[in-house]
């Protein structure tokens, strides 16, 4: 183990450590020490492992800091890597001189606009765990290609960017677990472009990641999200968003997971992915899904959706399980609405799941945007939609609205308004898009509807290429 203090490292936060912590690497054993001490820098610290060999640095279990005072990365970890994980791709210095780069125990503190924590680049198995990142642009930044990315019980936090930053990359294998990210501005966990397989978001803390802790003029509507991934010039497939708790602050245009996957039609871009047993909440959107293919959401508890909880656009085969879609109770009687919104969507089904509005029937939290919704459960322009086994209840003005839809079919379905007096206006509301579109093989079979103030079903009756049997109705 070589000690970066050996190497004419003062540690003491004015002192620039920057050529000492270089040298330890290139002279040093491979294992390289931060005693406790706060560590300045003003260039990134290359780890070339073609030249340097195996290499792991520790902070002394989290006691040491390194404050990065200049541009670009504290850490730039570059292998040179250029296949797959298939051991058949492998040179033989990959698995000598390369694998397992091992950055652990560690604090990195920003003190420059243009600071970053970790970078990544042509890397096989980068390990990142018990690192602290603060106060810099992108937390941890990975580009190029990569293989069997490791983050684990990192604190990733009040940084100017993104917490974890896919940029344009071919990254396969890859897990983010156990570790805290929040309150970075662009974005907790962000996947812009390239290639993405086989990546695994489980057991974090992700919350926050919007403008509301910075305030930056003019930029609260930026587009953000705890999980981002935007894949309009690229693929991301194979994944799970699981065991997590995303939480936010309410920003215009904001999410607490989106998915942006456009791409010409039969060839979305975003697909075969679980989002399952999160805690999803308090964000203008919770969950946006757009030019996705094959999604399966369940077993989450999703609440307070300033806008929509789900919007799901330009999909198909997206499976909605049984999820829980309702209120954070600590508001009390300041609840915000709830809703569900599918457009042009295709193949997709809802089953078992219990989604009811705001007693209030519209948002009624300090600076909640107005009520936009129509109803409860949205449905325009779909095809080859199933909703089984749902309970809507209390939904405002609706609680199912359906706008030339064809191939749908709604079945064993509760949709009631409790409230006294009763603010829904119907049950289930048709409606035709303009200019009109001809609607076949659409049924409303054995479900349990209530009435609102304006009937319980409206525009269904003798409607062509709609069948309506055996409901109970009030």
């Amino acid at each position: 183990m070589s000690n970066v203090r050996d190497f004419g490292a003062a540690g003491n936060g004015q002192t620039d450590d920057t050529e000492a912590i270089q040298h330890a690497l290139a002279d040093g054993g491979g294992q390289i020490e931060f005693p406790r001490g706060d560590y300045r820098i003003t260039k990134p610290i290359v780890i070339d492992l073609a030249k340097l060999g195996r290499t792991s640095i520790n902070g002394s279990g989290g006691t040491a800091k390194v404050i990065m005072a200049g541009k670009g990365p504290a850490f730039f970890i570059a292998g040179s890597h250029e296949k797959t994980a298939d051991p058949k791709g492998f040179k033989p210095e990959i698995w000598q001189r390369e694998r397992m780069p091992l950055l652990s125990d560690i604090e990195i503190t920003g003190e420059h606009p243009e600071a970053d924590g970790i970078r990544l680049e042509g890397v096989m198995q980068p390990t990142l765990a018990g690192v602290l990142i603060r106060k810099v642009r992108n937390g941890v930044h990975v580009t190029r290609r990569s293989r069997n990315v490791l983050i684990s019980h990192c604190h990733i936090y009040q940084n100017s960017g993104i917490g974890v930053f896919l940029d344009h990359c071919n990254l396969h294998q890859t897990i983010i677990t156990g570790s805290h990210i929040s309150y970075c501005r662009l974005g907790g966990i962000r996947v812009q472009g390239g290639e993405i397989r086989n990546f695994q978001v489980t057991g974090n803390d992700i919350e926050y990641n919007n403008n509301a802790a910075f305030g930056v003029p003019d930029a609260d509507g930026e587009p953000t999200a705890e999980i981002y991934i935007d894949v309009e010039e690229g693929t991301v497939r194979e994944g799970t968003i699981c065991s997590n708790t995303l939480q936010a602050t309410y920003s215009p245009n904001g999410a607490n997971i989106r998915f942006i996957g456009s791409g010409t039609k039969g060839n979305h871009r975003a697909g075969m992915w679980t989002i399952a047993g999160n805690l999803i909440g308090s964000q203008a959107t919770n969950i946006h899904l757009t030019s996705a293919l094959g999604f399966a959401i369940s077993g989450n508890y999703i609440y307070s959706g300033h806008e929509r909880n789900i919007v799901i656009e330009g999909s198909r085969s997206i499976a909605i399980g049984a999820n829980t879609l309702g209120h954070n109770p600590d508001y009390g009687d300041k609840e915000l609405s709830t809703g569900i919104r599918f457009v042009d969507c295709e193949d997709c089904t809802v089953t078992g799941l219990i989604i009811q509005d705001a007693l209030a029937g519209q948002n009624t939290v300090n600076g909640a945007v107005a009520n936009k919704k129509d109803g409860l459960i949205e449905l325009i322009r779909c095809r080859r939609m199933n909703l089984t086994g749902c309970q809507i209840l209390e939904g405002t003005p609706n609680g199912l609205v359906l706008e030339s839809c064809q191939d749908t079919v709604i079945s064993g379905c509760t949709i009631l308004d409790r409230r006294s007096p009763k603010l829904m206006e119907a049950a289930i509301a048709w409606r035709d898009s303009k200019p009109a579109i001809d609607v076949t093989g659409n049924l409303i079979h054995g479900c349990r509807i209530g009435t609102g103030s304006q009937g319980n079903l409206i525009g269904v009756a003798n409607r062509t290429g709609v069948r309506v049997s055996e409901n109970l109705l009030d």
